[in-house]
């Protein structure tokens, strides 16, 4: 069982010297991958669901391949990953080449964690369509996967043209692995037919409801003709679930009797006032495993 760090994004501040120091702290205590969050631009006041309460434009949010790019520079083994990356309020073939050059910076560590998206702001403001963002994510991902393992491509799909082009440098990793955020039945099923791996709902509980959950996705991934134990599936767990690592391992162990093999931790809307509260949380984890 692979555990892995969240960026506090919203939590984090804006000294670079902070985040580096993060970001080294979390590979130095063994933490397999540090994920990061995506958004571009947010309304003054909260709207969507629920949980959209803590994503104002009064939350701060680095721009996530960006900071990989940085992150990268100042780190040598933990593995970078967006989670998600909102793919259709972008141009696939740009995003294409960012994550290409942000795999050659971090010497092949990238995972590109896509997903829908569900603010309909952002879509607006990046002037992308919102309402067909679930047709078109899977062409985008054939069109960066292809651009990623071919010098030239030709491409011509329902939203993309590329006529004998291609991008340089390419990635070390050909193709980067590309991993699905998905909550819906359907989006679980188009996960488990295109992606190399599901990051899950990350506020779902280790219940009945993920068991069935992931019992959908390795259904679909059988069901589509690939081999549903080569698919990774990542479950999210918060410091705020429990008063400490004794209860946040016996949360993880639950995720790990469901046959989830990735793990994030995520320090962040758990009251962690500094950034070094953040570290002593995570060192308090890694030293009770």
């Amino acid at each position: 069982m692979q555990i892995g760090l969240s960026f506090p994004q919203t939590e984090i501040g804006d000294d670079p010297a902070v985040i580096r120091d993060f970001v080294q702290a979390a590979e130095d205590l063994g933490f397999a991958q540090l994920t990061i969050v995506d958004h571009v631009v947010q309304s003054g006041t909260p709207r969507g669901p629920e949980f959209a309460t803590f994503y104002t434009r009064d939350a701060m949010f680095h721009e996530a391949l960006t900071t990989l790019a940085y992150i990268a520079a100042t780190t040598e083994r933990i593995r970078l990953a967006t989670a998600i990356l909102i793919l259709p309020q972008r141009q696939a073939v740009l995003v294409a080449k960012q994550a290409a050059q942000v795999d050659v910076l971090s010497g092949g560590r990238l995972t590109l964690g896509v997903g829908l998206g569900w603010n309909e702001v952002e879509f607006e403001a990046l002037d992308m369509g919102f309402g067909n963002r679930s047709k078109r994510l899977g062409e985008q991902i054939e069109v960066m996967r292809r651009l990623w393992t071919e010098d030239l491509v030709d491409f011509a799909g329902d939203w993309h043209r590329v006529d004998g082009a291609g991008i340089n440098p390419v990635p070390v990793q050909r193709p980067i692995p590309v991993w699905v955020g998905a909550l819906a039945d359907n989006a679980i099923r188009r996960a488990a037919r295109i992606a190399d791996g599901w990051f899950m709902y990350p506020r779902q509980e280790p219940d009945d409801a993920a068991q069935a959950r992931i019992s959908l996705f390795r259904q679909a991934a059988a069901e589509a003709g690939r081999a549903p134990d080569d698919l990774g599936i990542n479950a999210t767990v918060f410091a705020s679930q429990g008063s400490g690592p004794d209860e946040w391992l016996a949360v993880m162990e639950r995720w790990h009797q469901l046959g989830v093999g990735h793990l994030t931790f995520r320090t962040a809307e758990s009251g962690l006032r500094t950034p070094d509260d953040h570290i002593a949380a995570m060192r308090q984890l890694m030293d009770a495993r």
